[in-house]
């Protein structure tokens, strides 16, 4: 394993070649650092602020907004997923807490009868403010998701509608994460993984951590500059690009101090099945991923004992 970190490309959004060099960083490395994107330094010391506050609630709070089977909105305790693919089984689990939010379905809404996955989040009253900071935060996110969507259709060729239309009731969802300094016996703080979404959106914690398998098997330390936005493929973008943009392998690990996280996870509607937008690369092997099926799927294999069913989609799993 390498030591260094190296920084991904970093691409202005305000720049005159910043869909070229989008593009270049999609189809090369699958990660890229976006500035220009128009959120503000304070929302991001809000939403670390607002982490570091949910989680030093006592155990008692935890236990009253955990998530359950039925509802998986709320606190996620510590080391209580393992990264249950099949093929790892048995693997120590992943080193972190979280709390669970998704899109906030409105009351009334047809969806809500379609998905289970659809409804309203559980905010802390414990937490002032906690409803406010994250979503103002989710707003500009989605405002930054549907840029980088426009820049997906130029660098396609296809309409932007087209890819606009897959979000009118998103699957979208945000883990709001604390990562411990690793405790013995953890091998990371999340396991190796692809995200099966269309983008990630990450303002990575000054601590460090997340790294990135390069083509030649290394993991590279994420490095990237301070006012700046992670922004990754994921397996449902990948496959929309026909395999042209690649969905890469990364996983975290905290040797230092408390690391705190707000990754956004880009999701189409659960109705939407994602198959390629363009002529498939050789050799890219284009199985249909239905939005809704799938992320059921994945929900339900985080939890202890539960294994993958048979399906042509791969959950995230590095084993393909």
């Amino acid at each position: 394993m390498t030591e260094s970190a190296v920084q991904v490309p970093v691409v202005d959004l305000r720049g005159e070649t910043a869909t070229t060099d989008l593009d270049h960083a999609w189809r090369n490395v699958g990660f890229v650092s976006v500035v220009g994107h128009g959120i503000g330094q304070s929302h991001f010391e809000e939403m670390r602020s607002l982490l570091v506050e949910l989680f030093a609630l006592g155990d008692a709070v935890k236990r009253r907004y955990r998530i359950t089977p039925d509802n998986y909105r709320g606190f996620i305790p510590l080391g209580f997923f393992t990264p249950n693919r099949g093929e790892v089984t048995g693997t120590t689990p992943d080193a972190y807490e979280a709390f669970k939010l998704h899109w906030e379905c409105p009351d009334g809404h047809p969806a809500l009868t379609a998905c289970p996955l659809y409804g309203r989040n559980r905010w802390v009253p414990e937490v002032d403010r906690m409803a406010e900071v994250v979503s103002r935060y989710w707003s500009a996110c989605d405002s930054l998701g549907r840029t980088l969507l426009d820049a997906v259709a130029s660098s396609l060729g296809v309409h932007g509608t087209t890819l606009h239309a897959m979000f009118d009731a998103p699957l979208t969802n945000m883990t709001l994460m604390h990562y411990p300094a690793m405790p013995p016996g953890a091998d990371f703080g999340i396991h190796p993984h692809r995200d099966t979404n269309i983008f990630t959106l990450l303002h990575p914690d000054p601590v460090g951590g997340l790294q990135v398998q390069d083509r030649d098997g290394e993991w590279i330390t994420v490095a990237c500059p301070p006012d700046a936005m992670v922004v990754n493929v994921g397996e449902m973008l990948e496959l929309l690009s026909g395999g042209h943009f690649v969905a890469t392998p990364h996983r975290v690990v905290n040797l230092g101090p408390d690391r705190y996280s707000f990754p956004y996870f880009m999701v189409p509607d659960h109705d939407v099945v994602v198959e390629p937008l363009v002529l498939p690369r050789p050799g890219f092997e284009a199985a249909s991923m239905p939005v809704g099926e799938l992320t059921n799927e994945v929900w339900r294999t985080n939890w202890p004992d539960e294994l993958p069913s048979e399906s042509d989609y791969a959950l995230g799993s590095l084993g393909r």
